[in-house]
């Protein structure tokens, strides 16, 4: 830890919370020569360091072996057995986050020019908050708190033991009946990895289907997948209760949900996993002026300033999309305007998300499902897609939505590495790309992006079928037919 120097005061940006939305800021400035202090409660990382991004991802490689092993048969390749040694994937994961978190550390955001103060900071006034006994004066300052897990207020639930995504990663032993109460993308990663580990799992999701954000076709292909490995579903019941519950068929069992139709659904291990809520409370907002809007979240204009105009937010408590790129990117655009006095914006017209399943769902921009009148939803089946074909994985497909020129809007892949397919289709979204833009690239083949790809090429040689278009083509092939006949040579 380091401590705070009088001569450094009033510091031109204090940043409170050292997730990545924290770090990035804080980094940001001390790069354009402010004077920085970053404060942060427990560990620098955040969320998607210790208990999200990376920790789920380990998990989901481990599970990915499990059911690839199983599942070689299909391909001539026969596993006699499958052992899921739990305490060892577990290590898995968290060697995964001990060889990450330096990059993350207080030490190489001091190695940045950032100092750092451990400790709850609280605002007291005007260009002035507390950490401890420590007084602090600042010129401008940056929240990014981020957001914790979310409990609904289900009767007994709080009472009843449970999990949440912070605290799934303590287990030791892996669960013999799990309930995931949540059926969207954290719900659904956690609860397919545990299946594929052996753990026998229900998710409870009370909208109609799993995956309620996202285009429909998808949302099925990853019920589909997920029921036939062994997860049990179930989607449009809510949750009335939770209570102690033991079964004298199943020593494992410590609990049961009560479900709306009068079913008990008995667990031994219950993972709540419904959203998440800001960190917002106990900052001494009301002093600074600093005004909370719907469901906790921070009042935030196009710039990332709150109601106090020297005061900006980043990351998960601001209601915008709740991801790490979304994190890190508006925190260099938060420290930037309060460091410099720029004007930049907050641009979530192609903000891309990926749900980590098998298959994955990546999406950006315009909805694939419903779009707005005028534009068009391009479908490429992956069937058509050789790389899939190859590995027996036809079950997904590539969506565009186009408008009227041809411009790509939005797009949802389903598939495996979706997440990476994606980075092609955002900057096409981005730079107002069209299909003719894309369709006139040299991929790689065999690869996944050949869906896009191929997408792209049914829809100009559709655009060359148009009557006008035929006519006018037509009309340029006689001329150049005349013109070698009776003009060439």
């Amino acid at each position: 830890m380091t401590r705070t120097r009088p001569s450094r005061q009033p510091w031109d940006l204090l940043v409170i919370g050292g997730g990545t939305a924290g770090i990035v800021a804080a980094k940001t400035a001390a790069q354009l020569g402010a004077s920085v202090l970053l404060v942060e409660s427990h560990r620098t990382g955040g969320d998607c360091l210790w208990t999200g991004c990376v920790p789920s991802k380990a998990l989901l490689a481990a599970a990915d072996v499990a059911a690839v092993a199983r599942s070689g048969q299909a391909k001539g390749v026969e596993v006699s057995e499958v052992k899921v040694d739990f305490s060892a994937v577990m290590g898995h994961v968290h060697e995964a986050i001990g060889t990450i978190a330096p990059v993350d550390s207080a030490e190489a955001l001091i190695e940045a020019g950032v100092e750092v103060l451990h400790g709850r900071a609280r605002f007291t006034g005007p260009g002035r908050a507390q950490v401890g006994e420590t007084e602090l004066t600042f010129r401008q300052a940056v929240i990014a708190t981020g957001a914790a897990p979310a409990v609904p207020g289900i009767t007994g639930l709080d009472s009843a033991p449970h999990l949440t995504s912070d605290t799934v990663w303590e287990l030791e032993t892996l669960p013999s009946r799990l309930v995931v109460l949540g059926g969207g993308s954290i719900g659904c990663e956690l609860g397919q990895a545990f299946t594929r580990l052996g753990s026998h799992v229900t998710v409870v999701e009370g909208a109609p289907r799993l995956l309620p954000r996202e285009d429909h076709d998808a949302a099925s292909v990853v019920h589909e997948v997920m029921t036939g490995e062994g997860t049990e579903v179930l989607t449009g019941v809510s949750v009335t209760g939770a209570e102690a519950h033991t079964d004298p068929k199943d020593p494992y069992v410590t609990g049961c949900l009560r479900l709306d139709d009068g079913r008990l659904l008995p667990y031994s291990h219950l993972l709540v996993a419904v959203g998440r809520a800001p960190r917002t409370r106990d900052l001494g907002l009301e002093t600074v002026g600093v005004e909370v809007g719907d469901r906790g979240f921070l009042k935030v204009d196009s710039m990332l300033r709150t109601t106090n105009k020297r005061i900006w937010a980043a990351g998960d408590l601001t209601g915008h999309p709740q991801f790490t790129h979304t994190a890190g990117g508006h925190g260099s655009l938060a420290a930037s305007n309060a460091v410099l006095g720029v004007r930049r914006k907050v641009d979530l017209s192609a903000v891309p998300r990926v749900t980590y399943t098998h298959p994955e769902v990546a999406a950006v921009g315009v909805t694939t499902d419903d779009p707005p009148d005028g534009l068009r939803v391009l479908t490429w089946r992956h069937t058509h897609v050789d790389r899939a074909v190859t590995e027996g994985e036809t079950g997904g497909f590539t969506k565009l939505t186009v408008d009227g020129r041809g411009r790509i809007l939005g797009a949802t892949v389903v598939g495996p590495r979706a997440g990476e397919t994606l980075g092609e289709l955002t900057v096409a979204v981005t730079q107002g790309l069209r299909t003719r833009d894309l369709a006139g690239v040299t991929h790689a083949y065999p690869t996944w992006n050949d869906g896009p790809w191929n997408a792209a090429v049914a829809d100009v040689r559709e655009q060359l079928q148009r009557p006008g278009t035929r006519r006018a083509l037509a009309t340029l092939a006689r001329t150049r037919r005349w013109w070698v006949t009776h003009r060439a040579g």
